[in-house]
């Protein structure tokens, strides 16, 4: 068994792998980006490293700089979790080329084979496992997406090779979208997951998300834990997660979850993973979806999931300790038959948005109150604390509720209970949203599909809903922020001789002597990207400006100056919390200046674009 795993992330997932490392007696090593010095999974680990500035393509996402992390820690495993690095086959690679480490995970080869979806498709084809109609090769020409809609008509899915949860992914609605929608799939690849590369399938307009959890060791055994029914989705993005399936029979789920093994032993994949399908739903139907229902595979994630908690809670196995176990080399020690079932358990992913204003992530904010619930069935993942400050440079989820119940009845029941006592202020969350679709007769019943919240759902509700659930959400961070005074200090531990920097929140400067003969004092040093106190680019432009509407990454800029812009026009693409942003034209008129390029960050209220 490995001695020390350092984990290659951040957040409830670090501190949820931390935890099975814990009850495995191994030390744990925490990597964390400027913005997150302060945050829970540094507080749990046993040792943690800087690796980097706040932005990710910089510290969680520097391949050399975590790898380094690693060595300087003398950790003999790293493991990635979930996001970031986790289905990188290149990362992975060097993790398994650097000696004296092991990559808890699946190879680098069945992760580029699986994580490429159209390997994946081809893998799965050839082990009888049904297939959405699409390309198996990458598609880089507009008219190879027009003669596909001319084959197998619209809509139609581009998606990209190393997509995942929707991002990645455009939907062409009608041959006139074909150019903008392949170019903004590409960009998207590139951006996410550093692979432009797309691939074409025909997009099931009303389907329900079904995924399978599996677990595979180096000994050839591969062994499905029943499957997930994600469903609940918003922009492909899922929300609620629960599991088993209210919507399958008995011989339908066995169907799925063969097929998911299949699959799994012809990739020669090990260590844990979920497959995807896809099932067509059936307007009107009278009971659960039977076994001639028609389901399709539509990926691999060669990692561990978000929604894991779900399957954790129905079948009592420690999925993040199989990982590890697997990785050290040993057997699974059960068979498939010894998989039951237990009750019926749902996830909650608690996130800092506001489900009123179209799901708008808080810019910022302190958890003023933070007081979890509890009691029977009930689950908790987090690595929030009250007091702490949001970090708003990643993702929004901040928790997730997990609740566990005898039957699906009873888990609504005690969801409602759970969320009730969740009190949380300071930031805005979609508990108050949570609390709606329990009381949703379409989720209720389980027939919901994937575009329910996306195409159905009467949003007038989830404002009501925020309005009488939503209590005290701050202000967004808007708040004067308290001054900082670092302080640099050396001090001797045994003999050896550390740096040590502290940081002191509401101390006055520190005068530090003069530094020319005219008795001036040296000042602070300005932050990283220079002064705060230019307001970023120059303005010269005239007319009315068009702000950043959150913090985030410029992907591209879509006019030039002097061009003419109607209102709506797409004027810059943002991303911010793993989603991109367009960001349009409020009025028509002229582009007099364009404030930004392309991979800057900007905050909040920077001005992107001046319209005359």
């Amino acid at each position: 068994m490995f001695r020390k795993v350092l984990v290659a992330n951040r957040g409830e997932i670090a501190v949820r792998v931390m935890r099975a490392c814990e009850e495995l007696n191994i030390g744990t090593v925490a990597v964390y980006s400027e913005a997150d010095k302060d945050s829970g999974h540094v507080r749990y680990a046993d040792e943690a490293y800087n690796v980097g500035p706040a932005r990710a393509a910089d510290s969680y996402l520097d391949h050399e700089a975590v790898i380094e992390a690693a060595r300087k820690a003398d950790a003999d495993a790293i493991h990635p979790g979930y996001g970031f690095l986790a289905e990188n086959a290149e990362f992975a690679g060097k993790v398994q080329e650097a000696e004296g480490i092991t990559w808890i995970g699946p190879s680098s080869s069945a992760m580029e084979s699986l994580g490429e979806k159209t390997k994946a498709r081809k893998i799965m084809q050839e082990a009888d496992v049904p297939i959405v109609p699409g390309t198996t090769d990458p598609v880089t020409d507009p008219e190879e997406v027009k003669e596909f809609g001319e084959k197998h008509g619209y809509p139609i899915a581009i998606k990209a090779e190393g997509g995942g949860g929707g991002r990645g992914m455009k939907v062409v609605w009608d041959e006139s979208e074909v150019e903008d929608q392949l170019e903004s799939a590409k960009r998207e690849g590139e951006a996410y997951f550093d692979n432009d590369s797309v691939y074409l399938e025909r997009y099931l307009e009303k389907p329900r998300h079904i995924e399978v959890q599996i677990v595979a060791d180096q000994h050839g055994n591969v062994r499905h834990l029943g499957e997930r029914d994600c469903s609940l989705q918003r922009r492909h993005q899922k929300v609620i997660e629960e599991g088993p399936s209210a919507a399958l029979t008995d011989e339908l789920r066995e169907k799925i979850g063969e097929a998911a093994r299949r699959g799994v032993a012809a990739a020669d994949y090990t260590n844990a993973g979920t497959v995807e399908f896809l099932v067509e739903e059936e307007p009107g139907r009278d009971g659960p979806l039977g076994p001639d229902a028609n389901f399709f595979f539509l990926e691999v994630n060669t990692r561990i999931q978000v929604e894991h908690t779900v399957t954790e809670q129905i079948t009592g196995i420690d999925i993040v300790k199989r990982q590890i176990r697997i990785a050290a080399g040993e057997e699974i020690d059960f068979d498939q038959d010894d998989v039951e079932i237990d009750g019926h358990a749902m996830e909650f992913r608690i996130n800092a948005e506001n489900a009123a204003n179209d799901f708008a992530p808080a810019t910022g904010g302190t958890l003023e109150t933070y007081d979890p619930p509890g009691g029977i069935g009930v689950r908790l993942d987090d690595a929030l604390r009250q007091g702490d400050e949001l970090v708003t440079d990643y993702d929004s989820m901040i928790a997730k509720l997990v609740v566990w119940g005898e039957d699906r009845d009873e888990c609504i029941e005690r969801s409602l209970r759970a969320l009730r006592e969740y009190e949380i202020a300071g930031i805005p969350t979609i508990i108050p949203f949570h609390r709606l679709m329990l009381t949703d007769e379409e989720f209720v019943q389980s027939t919901h599909t994937t575009k329910y919240l996306d195409e159905e759902l009467d949003e007038s509700r989830i404002e009501e809903a925020q309005e009488q659930w939503g209590g005290d959400i701050g202000d967004g961070g808007a708040g004067d922020e308290e001054e900082a005074v670092e302080r640099e200090f050396t001090v001797e531990v045994n003999g050896k001789r550390f740096e040590v920097e502290l940081e002191e929140h509401g101390a006055p400067a520190i005068p530090t002597g003069e530094v020319d003969g005219g008795g001036s004092m040296a000042s602070r040093p300005e932050p990283a990207g220079g002064s705060s106190s230019d307001g970023g680019a120059e303005l010269e432009g005239e007319g009315e400006t068009v702000d950043a509407e959150m913090q985030g990454t410029i992907l591209d800029i879509e006019v030039e100056e002097g061009d003419e812009v109607a209102a709506g026009d797409v004027l810059v693409v943002l991303e911010a919390m793993k989603m991109e942003n367009d960001i349009v034209a409020s009025r028509g008129g002229t582009v007099t200046q364009i404030a930004v390029a392309e991979g800057d960050s900007v905050d909040m209220g920077d001005t992107l674009v001046v319209l005359e």
